[in-house]
């Protein structure tokens, strides 16, 4: 695949597939064996798990959308500088539903093999997020 496919691909599973939780499409973009690198601890790997992810995902969020600001590539790897923003409509990782918007930063790393998705790593602000959504301020820490 070229570049501009494998970006082409990459868009398309952050833009289309995990806010529609459509994961009838992801054997059309994943290996069966797929590999999470920042999945949950104890999360399932391969299709199963990514369809597991959006599904929790689908659970707890509502108007979920990825805005990319840049996509880049690099003979099998992309990589996508995107804002993940939606409302948190249901329970996430032990944080009933707050109704507050959510809007934070993050870069996803998607390796590709044969055209398919094969590994996945990212970088996400957390923390900003956590702060939108529980409304709770970061504590200070003594100097």
């Amino acid at each position: 695949m070229s570049n501009e496919e494998i970006k082409a691909t990459a868009r398309r599973m952050l833009e289309q597939v995990f806010p529609n939780e459509d994961v009838a499409a992801l054997p059309e973009l994943v290996a069966e064996d797929f590999v999470n690198h920042d999945g949950p601890p104890g999360a399932p790997q391969g299709r199963a798990g990514l369809a597991a992810g959006m599904h929790v995902l689908a659970g707890a969020f509502s108007d979920q959308r990825w805005e990319m600001h840049q996509v880049l590539a690099d003979g099998d790897t992309v990589v996508m500088y995107c804002t993940h923003s939606g409302e948190h409509t249901g329970e996430f990782m032990g944080i009933p539903a707050t109704g507050r918007r959510f809007a934070y930063q993050q870069v996803h790393l998607v390796r590709f093999a044969d055209g398919l998705g094969v590994e996945h790593w990212a970088v996400r602000d957390d923390a900003t997020f956590m702060r939108q959504v529980t409304g709770q301020q970061p504590v200070a820490q003594p100097a």
